[in-house]
Parts: C-alpha cells; sequence; structure tokens
C-alpha cells in the first residue's frame, strides 16, 4: 500500500487537517498517511515547496504527496496532478509545481477532471486531491482522474544566487523551527567560484560576517554564529544553540553576500 503524504497550510488548530484525514481512511481504510508538516505559512508556496523538495526523495517510490496551500479552483490555478522521480504529486498549478520540480522533470502530467460529491468549492484537498490519492494507492492509473498536460507552463522560477568572478550575492530562503537561516548558496557554487581562496560571508549591516565554513553546529562555542552547508548542499547561517534569524536579523530574502580574495 502506497503511502500518502501531506504538506499543508491547514494548520492543527481547525477542524479542516482532521477532515481530510478522516476522508483518506474512509476511502481507503489500509492508507498510511505521513504529515510531512501542516504549519506551512498561509498561501506561502515558495515555503511548501522548499520543504517537501527537501524530503520527498527519502520516500519510497511510489508515495503520493497531496499539497494543500492555495489549492482553491479557478481559471489560473487548475488542479493537477504529477509523477516525478517515481513519485506522485497532487496540487494546484500555483506556481508551486514550477518551484517543487525546479530540479527534477516530470514523467507525467495530468489535469484533474474528478467531479466533486458536494457543492463545497473551497476545500479542494479534500474533495479532489483525497479521491485522487487514493485512486493512485490503489494501483489506479493517472489517465483515469485526468487529461494528460503536454504544454506545462513555468509559472514561478527560484531566486537564484548572483554569480560574479569574486563575488556571490544570494538570499535567504527559508528560516527553520530553530532560527537557521538557508540561503539559495549552494555548495557547488560556493566551491566553483572559491577556487580555494579565502572569503568574507557578509549580512546584516554588513558588520556581521563569517570566514570560515563548520561542518557541524558545535565546532563553535555556544551562542556563537557559523556558516554552515546543510543536508540539501545549501548555505546556511546559524548560531550554536541560538536562533540566528532573531539575534542576526536574518529575515526571508535578506541578502547575503560572500567576497572572495
Amino acid at each position: 500500500m502506497s503511502i500518502i503524504t501531506l504538506t499543508s497550510d491547514l494548520g492543527t488548530k481547525d477542524s479542516y487537517l482532521a477532515s481530510v484525514k478522516g476522508s483518506i481512511y474512509s476511502q481507503l481504510e489500509t492508507a498510511k498517511i505521513v504529515d510531512i508538516t501542516n504549519d506551512i505559512a498561509p498561501f506561502n508556496i515558495q515555503q511548501a515547496a522548499y520543504v517537501l523538495r527537501n524530503c520527498f526523495k527519502d520516500f519510497p517510490h511510489g508515495t503520493i504527496h497531496i499539497i494543500s496551500v492555495d489549492d482553491e479552483l479557478s481559471i489560473k490555478n487548475e488542479h493537477l496532478a504529477v509523477k516525478a522521480n517515481g513519485h506522485y504529486f497532487i496540487g494546484a498549478d500555483n506556481g508551486l509545481f514550477s518551484l517543487l520540480l525546479n530540479e527534477v522533470k516530470a514523467e507525467k502530467i495530468v489535469r484533474l477532471n474528478i467531479s466533486q460529491t458536494t457543492n463545497c468549492m473551497t476545500f479542494a484537498t479534500k474533495n479532489i486531491f483525497v479521491p485522487a490519492a487514493c485512486h493512485l494507492a490503489r494501483g489506479g492509473t493517472m489517465e483515469i482522474i485526468g487529461t494528460e498536460v503536454t504544454d506545462f507552463e513555468i509559472k514561478r522560477t527560484e531566486l537564484k544566487a548572483v554569480i560574479e568572478k569574486d563575488m556571490i550575492r544570494g538570499a535567504v530562503i527559508y528560516v527553520d523551527s530553530y532560527g537557521n537561516a538557508t540561503t539559495n548558496i549552494s555548495k557547488e557554487v560556493f566551491e566553483a567560484v572559491q577556487r580555494g581562496r579565502s572569503f568574507s560571508i557578509l549580512f546584516g549591516r554588513e558588520d556581521e560576517q563569517i570566514t570560515n565554513i563548520s561542518s557541524k553546529y558545535k565546532e563553535v562555542p555556544q551562542s556563537e554564529k557559523l556558516a554552515i552547508f546543510g543536508e540539501n548542499n545549501l548555505l546556511q547561517i546559524a548560531i550554536n544553540q541560538g536562533k540566528a534569524n532573531k539575534l542576526l536579523g536574518l529575515k526571508l530574502h535578506e541578502i547575503i553576500r560572500i567576497e572572495f580574495r
């Protein structure tokens, strides 16, 4: 039986999440449901794409990922099921798939044509995505639940770091629950520009700087700032046992500069 994951901005305070899970179990009693997170900031597709992109490959092939963020149906916000890298993704075509599949080529995309059994048009996750996910989990084909899309349009592109001969200019793209600020500067890009040279990582009012890359958080004294490449190979600014976002003022889209010499 396939795993069904949930990535959503539904939260846990209200009844929405329970209704989604209840609907899955009502249609597929043997379902295995995994919450990736239900605490995505409301309508924040960038955050949803980042979180899911960092973990979906750890699940077995055939896993079905429901993404419930800004999912209300409209002419510009159609519902899709996508197969990519051996996984299935179900969500709204609101730019999320462009971000999620930034580095993964889709094997097949269908525009969902599932008929609702209710007049409620504001809960697509429960009324459209869940039936689609359960169909796939039972071994059904994508062609039964949708019409193939051959002209998928890129709606959003991820902000890339700017690369110059002696400098990389990036930005904070995610802040985790520990306050660690992840940037869009990859280890591959850093090493290609560095070429063994010394460097300074500058941020904030640029009176804050880091001049080396740590291999673990506790490599520096407690409360000291550090730079580290995380498991996703993106540069992260952190504080050992502290919150870098608050103590260093690192917010989303904050500019991070690396100068080489």
